[in-house]
């Protein structure tokens, strides 16, 4: 080694940038195999806003109601009982062969999230694309 002041070696630097490439480009599969991609939901939830000058006006909707307790309601008429299945053959019911039609979702503050999940669920399931969730003005 020369430790000498005045002395200086010109040696160039070389740096191999293969193993660099190599990892780069394995991070960049890696990531673009283990990520989501956009998954487009079943139902399009249109958000009411929660004033009275954004209303929206829906010609004739099926009204499916959820108490606090998370008994259904289709229309004012109580649904037997609170299971997927029975609440999906009251909707096929009461829907018939209409398939544009609107489900406005009006559930109480107090009810069970999965009540009203199981709700948007049976909507989906029958092909029901039209959802709307009620709310009342603040």
């Amino acid at each position: 080694m020369d430790l000498r002041p005045g002395h200086k070696k010109d040696e160039g630097v070389d740096v191999n940038l293969t193993p660099l490439i190599d990892v780069v480009f394995l991070l960049l599969i890696f990531f673009m195999v283990s990520s989501t991609f956009d998954r487009h939901a079943k139902l399009k939830v249109q958000l009411p806003q929660a004033n009275a000058q954004a209303q929206q006006n829906v010609d004739d909707p099926l009204v499916l109601s959820i108490d606090s307790k998370g008994k259904y309601y289709i229309d004012d008429r109580q649904v037997v009982n609170e299971q997927l299945d029975t609440l999906k053959a009251a909707l096929k019911k009461t829907v018939g062969e209409r398939s544009n039609v609107t489900v406005l979702l009006r559930a109480d503050g107090r009810a069970a999230h999965q009540s009203v999940v199981r709700a948007m669920d049976a909507a989906a399931q029958l092909g029901l694309t039209k959802l709307s969730i009620a709310t009342v003005e603040n």
